[in-house]
C-alpha cells in the first residue's frame, strides 16, 4: 500500500495566464483585470484565477465546471504537467512548483498517477504489459510487477483478458485496464481527468461502483474531474466548482446542493434527485439530550430515499437518526424527508437561512 504519512494537496493562489508574457500581466489580474480585458487589451488567456483548494488525505475531490471553466488546467498543475503563473501545489507538505527535473520525474513516478478520458493504452502492447507499464519505468522486476498487475486486473474485474489487445476490448473494459495500470503504481495520489466522460451511461455507473468499492480498501487522494453534476455528487467527498477559471463554490455534496452560492450554482443542482444526495441529518429535528427510545431507528449518514423506504410501512411514526455508537441524534418524519426531496425549505429548524433558495 501506499505511504500511509502522506498528508493530501494544498492548492494556494494559484494562476494561470496562457500567452507570451503571462508574469508580465499577473499583477494586473491580482488586482482585478478581468478575464475579458486581459483577452481583448493583451491578447492573454486567463486560465485559472486565485485556486485555493485543500485536499484531505485519503477523500476523493471532485473538480467539475463546464468546458472551459479550467477544471484540466488545474488538475494538470498537480503533477506539473502544466506550469502556472503564480502560486503554490503542496503536495505532502512539499511545493510541486518548486520541484528541480529530478525531484518531479521520481514525483510523478512514485506519488502520482493519473487516468485520462481517452484511456491513453498503447495499442501495441496487450493489458497486461500496459498495466505494468508504470511499474517498468519504476524499475520494478518484471515477475514482482506481473504479481501486482495481476491482482489489480482481477480487482478491476478484467480476470482473463490479460492476454487480449486493447482494440479486442469494449471502452469500458478499457478503461478499467488504465485503472489497474494507474493502481498498480500504488501512488498515493490518483488524478482523474474526465476518466469515465467517455463511457455510456450504464457502464459509466459500474465504473463509478468500481471506484467507489476501491477507494474503500486503498484510501488514495483521489482528484476527480468531471462535467456531469450527478458524476459529481455521487463520488465527492468534497466538490469544487469552477466557472471561467474560478472556483465558484466548494463543499460537501449537501452543502452544494442545499446551499448554492449563486443563481449559477442553483441552475447545475435544480433537477438533482435531492433525495440522493442529502442525509436524514439535515432534516431531523435535533435532540439535545440524546435520549429517545421504542420505534424505528435509522442510521445517520442514511440518504432520505433510503430513509423514506424505511419509514414507508409506518408513514405516521417517529424515527430516531442515531450515530454509530447508538446514541440518539434526532427524531424525522416522513413528512419531513418527502418534503426535503422535493423543497429545501423541509429542514430542521436550526439550518443556515440559505436553505431557502428554491431550487
Amino acid at each position: 500500500m501506499a505511504d500511509q504519512r502522506f498528508g493530501g494537496i494544498k492548492i494556494r493562489h494559484l494562476y494561470k495566464i496562457f500567452g507570451p508574457n503571462p508574469t508580465a500581466h499577473i499583477d494586473a489580474v491580482q488586482k482585478g483585470l478581468s478575464k475579458t480585458e486581459l483577452n481583448e487589451k493583451h491578447g492573454h488567456v486567463l486560465g485559472l484565477k486565485d485556486i485555493n483548494i485543500e485536499i484531505p488525505s485519503g477523500r476523493i475531490q471532485v473538480i467539475m465546471g463546464l468546458s472551459g471553466s479550467g477544471k484540466s488546467t488545474l488538475i494538470r498543475h498537480i503533477n506539473r504537467l502544466i506550469d502556472p503563473t503564480s502560486g503554490e501545489v503542496l503536495v505532502d507538505g512539499v511545493d510541486v512548483v518548486k520541484m528541480n527535473d529530478t525531484e518531479l520525474r521520481t514525483f510523478r513516478r512514485h506519488q502520482t498517477a493519473m487516468v485520462f478520458q481517452k484511456f491513453a493504452l498503447l495499442p501495441h502492447r496487450n493489458v497486461l504489459d500496459n498495466t505494468i507499464f508504470g511499474l517498468e519505468v519504476q524499475g520494478m522486476e518484471r515477475p514482482k510487477a506481473i504479481d501486482v498487475a495481476m491482482r489489480w486486473l482481477e480487482r478491476v474485474g478484467l480476470k482473463g483478458f490479460e492476454q487480449k489487445y486493447p482494440n479486442q476490448l469494449s471502452g469500458g473494459m478499457q478503461q478499467r485496464v488504465g485503472l489497474a495500470r494507474a493502481l498498480s503504481n500504488d501512488a498515493p495520489v490518483l488524478l482523474m481527468d474526465e476518466a469515465y466522460s467517455a463511457l455510456d451511461p450504464l457502464i459509466r455507473m459500474d465504473m463509478q461502483t468500481v471506484l467507489l468499492d476501491i477507494q474503500k480498501e486503498i484510501k488514495k487522494t483521489i482528484v476527480f474531474i468531471t462535467h456531469d453534476l450527478d458524476e459529481a455528487l455521487r463520488l465527492g467527498d468534497q466538490i469544487a466548482i469552477l466557472r471561467d477559471g474560478e472556483v465558484i463554490q466548494q463543499g460537501t455534496s449537501q452543502d452544494i446542493v442545499l446551499r448554492p452560492a449563486d443563481a449559477y450554482i442553483a441552475n447545475f443542482v435544480k433537477e438533482v434527485n435531492r433525495g440522493r444526495v442529502i442525509q436524514v441529518e439535515a432534516v431531523m429535528t435535533p435532540l439535545h439530550s440524546g435520549t429517545a427510545s421504542g420505534g424505528l431507528t435509522i442510521a445517520s449518514g442514511t440518504t432520505v430515499e433510503e430513509a423514506v423506504r424505511i419509514l414507508a410501512s409506518s408513514p405516521e411514526a417517529d424515527a430516531r437518526v442515531v450515530s454509530p455508537s447508538g446514541e440518539a441524534l434526532g427524531l424525522v418524519t416522513f413528512r419531513q424527508l418527502a418534503g426535503a426531496m422535493v423543497n429545501s425549505q423541509e429542514v430542521a429548524p436550526q439550518r443556515d437561512t440559505t436553505l431557502s433558495v428554491a431550487l
